[in-house]
């Protein structure tokens, strides 16, 4: 996708609310590599702790090492066939998976406080926009929890879109659906300029090629309200799924293709807050959040490394 939610690399793991590996219908673990994909049983969790700061995470000396020998990129041809293919790769990618793969987001509203305190009446209507929204899994949550919302939720992937619409909680009262592609797509043409309270941006920016993320980020700053923010949350630099990919993967710096041809990028703090700013936001909050995902059985400790970040439209912006 360009415009859609954390792929398989290790997505979801439904059992801890955290971008892990993928819990599938019965009942095993998708554990998606650069150029496999497999299950085993369910027994990674989430440790009951994160931390929050702006410290890279030091890489072992075998990481670096690692990552220090692959300095290969693909050839250019291929890279602009991935870019070519980047929207029929992640309409296959929910042909293959339907609505099943990523388990539906409870965890947004207590990590990013803005979905239920930016009102400034209680009695005030929301307006959201997940950007890359998927098949709903952010989207459905939020109108299930909160009555007086009304969500705008836009993906790359028409397949996705589809899959929104027939939910038996959609409703084009409270919601508006629309394909896009931020980077191309202006969201004017479906979003009133200046009336958007929060967009949200989770496990979306990172399938955009980096030479594009500004354009999708400049699109949504114009249906921001004035003092409206961005609700960021993405794959952080050196995150255990960057370090599985293998030779041969790699399209630039912190820039990866994996098997299906859907590609991720992994932020450092300090190239997402230019990215932003660049673009007229105001920095509320940008810093890593270190996790580990734990297997007591198989004595295997894996380190999960996200951006989570709030930026801010300037309320006294032209």
């Amino acid at each position: 996708m360009g415009d859609t939610k954390e792929a398989a690399d290790v997505g979801d793991l439904n059992s801890s609310n955290s971008e892990g590996d993928t819990l599938l219908s019965n009942g095993t673990v998708a554990c998606c590599s650069a150029s496999v994909m497999h299950t085993v049983t369910p027994s990674f969790f989430e440790a009951p702790f994160q931390k929050k700061g702006h410290h890279v995470r030091t890489l072992t000396p075998e990481e670096g090492a690692k990552l220090e020998k692959d300095t290969t990129f693909l050839s250019d041809f291929k890279q602009q066939k991935l870019e070519n293919d980047a929207q029929k790769n992640w309409d296959l990618f929910y042909k293959r998976n339907s609505t099943n793969f990523f388990k539906d987001r409870h965890w947004t509203t207590r990590e990013f406080e803005e979905l239920r305190g930016c009102r400034q009446i209680e009695a005030q209507k929301l307006v959201l926009l997940e950007a890359g929204c998927g098949v709903g899994n952010c989207v459905f949550p939020l109108l299930e929890e909160d009555l007086n919302i009304f969500v705008y939720a836009c993906d790359f992937s028409p397949r996705a879109v589809e899959y929104v619409k027939e939910n038996p909680l959609y409703s084009a009262e409270r919601c508006k659906t629309f394909q896009c592609d931020l980077t191309k797509d202006d969201l004017l043409q479906s979003i009133p300029p200046d009336s958007v309270d929060v967009a949200t941006l989770i496990f979306v920016l990172s399938a955009i090629h980096p030479d594009k993320m500004h354009l999708a980020v400049e699109n949504i700053y114009k249906v921001l309200k004035p003092g409206g923010c961005v609700l960021f949350r993405d794959y952080g630099l050196y995150d255990h799924a960057m370090l599985r990919f293998k030779s041969g993967n790699k399209l630039g710096d912190n820039f990866y293709v994996r098997q299906d041809g859907t590609r991720s990028f992994f932020f450092s703090e300090e190239r997402l807050a230019q990215l932003f700013t660049s673009a007229g936001y105001e920095t509320l909050v940008n810093e890593y959040v270190r996790r580990e995902t734990v297997n007591k059985k198989e004595g295997l400790c894996v380190p999960r490394v996200f951006l989570q970040s709030k930026f801010k439209k300037p309320k006294n912006c032209a």
